[in-house]
């Protein structure tokens, strides 16, 4: 009696670049979001103190580790689980970044200021 082990197929190396760029495009945007207003805090009137750079500086950096975390879970997984991962990591960057605003707009005096 022999046993067959299921073959499990795999989608093409193309596809699942393609699904991991058009994802990443989404992460790049917000890591270009942070840089812009990372700039724009920076160049203000009242500057940023260490604190405000510190604070202001890890949702730049969020974004792209959440999409390598992302690519590296998903890449032994089926295309279906691949975009599934990087979408919640997209929500997962979403949710950050509006908490580094609600911060930052709530408690500007720590983060402002020569």
């Amino acid at each position: 009696m022999t046993t067959s082990s299921p073959t499990v197929r795999r989608s093409p190396s193309a596809l699942r670049a393609t699904v991991a760029g058009v994802f990443g495009l989404f992460y790049a945007y917000a890591v270009w979001t942070a840089v812009a207003f990372l700039v724009a805090q920076a160049t203000a009137v009242e500057g940023l103190t260490g604190a405000g750079w510190a604070f202001l500086l890890f949702p730049v950096v969020f974004p792209i580790i959440v999409f390598v975390a992302g690519v590296v879970l998903g890449r032994r997984r089926p295309l279906l689980h691949l975009a599934a991962i990087l979408l919640v990591g997209l929500g997962l960057v979403g949710v950050f970044w509006l908490n580094v605003l609600t911060f930052a707009i709530t408690n500007g005096n720590s983060l402002f200021g020569s």
